[in-house]
């Protein structure tokens, strides 16, 4: 199989031209309020169209200071999963959007395989989804040399997110370059957005706590439809081991902001993790 895997929503999540895409990247990092970017252990950013969640991912990305190295984690909507442990991990060659190809890194994938037993190579899962894809662009506009090492998670049982998060951990502390741990998510689906905000409310609570067991606790108990309650577990895990102590909601919005229509919205939320 090639190694250089083809985007699958370019020109619908996103542009699918270079120049067109670059431009909306840089038109949304713009409309964030201007400040010092700086380096953080994690991060969690929605993967939605642009038109929808871009403006929170923008907030994100802008405030980051992108390292040479990015772990993305992103939950699985296909369902495709190969990978016997459930962690799907594209391990060499390139990601490419209409910018170009984000390498994999080589090095950390194989570190990963041998550090976990529950991550696995597995094309397929990635083939289709569009949760690691959407966060690429930011990346090459905001560092165009940016490694990347994307994970597709398919299980939500927090002693997975623990071990997963405690063998990023382990790796990230003694890797040679400075490493940074994304996960994608969007936050509740489809209900009337005061209810939405209650329940994104009520996560991201827990995410800024980095509370990964509480944020899997609250999204069954709650019925808060996270789709990347695992990734974002995951990564909470994996910067608390790093001895991270809060995270910052840097910005929270809805797709009823955009379409005009309250009565079935999905929320967005960014949060950075210094």
């Amino acid at each position: 199989m090639d190694a250089v895997r083809a985007p699958a929503v370019s020109g619908r999540f996103y542009p699918g031209t270079g120049a067109q895409l670059e431009r909306a990247v840089r038109s949304l990092l713009d409309a964030v309020p201007a400040g010092v970017p700086a380096p953080a252990r994690a991060a969690v950013v929605p993967h939605a169209g642009y038109p929808y969640s871009g403006l929170t991912a923008a907030h994100v990305f802008a405030r980051l200071e992108i390292p040479p190295l990015v772990i993305v984690l992103a939950p699985n909507h296909t369902g495709v999963c190969r990978a016997p442990g459930g962690a799907s991990l594209w391990e060499a060659g390139a990601f490419r959007t209409p910018l170009g190809e984000a390498a994999v890194d080589e090095r950390f994938a194989a570190a990963l395989l041998a550090a976990s037993p529950l991550v696995g190579v597995d094309h397929a899962a990635h083939a289709q989804e569009h949760a690691a894809e959407v966060e690429v662009p930011f990346l090459q506009v905001r560092r165009h040399d940016a490694r990347i090492v994307p994970l597709i998670l398919a299980w939500d049982e927090w002693p997975a997110c623990r071990a997963l998060g405690e063998a990023l951990a382990g790796l990230v502390a003694r890797w040679m370059e400075p490493t940074l741990l994304l996960a994608s998510s969007d936050l509740n689906h489809y209900e009337p957005a005061a209810v939405n905000e209650r329940k994104d409310r009520s996560a991201l609570e827990a995410v800024a706590a980095l509370d990964g067991e509480e944020l899997l606790r609250r999204c069954k108990s709650e019925r808060i439809s996270m789709c990347g309650r695992a990734p974002t577990a995951t990564v909470l895990a994996a910067a608390r081991a790093l001895g991270a102590t809060r995270g910052e909601i840097v910005h929270y919005s809805n797709s009823g902001l955009v379409t005009g229509d309250d009565d079935a919205v999905v929320g967005y939320g960014g949060v950075v993790i210094p």
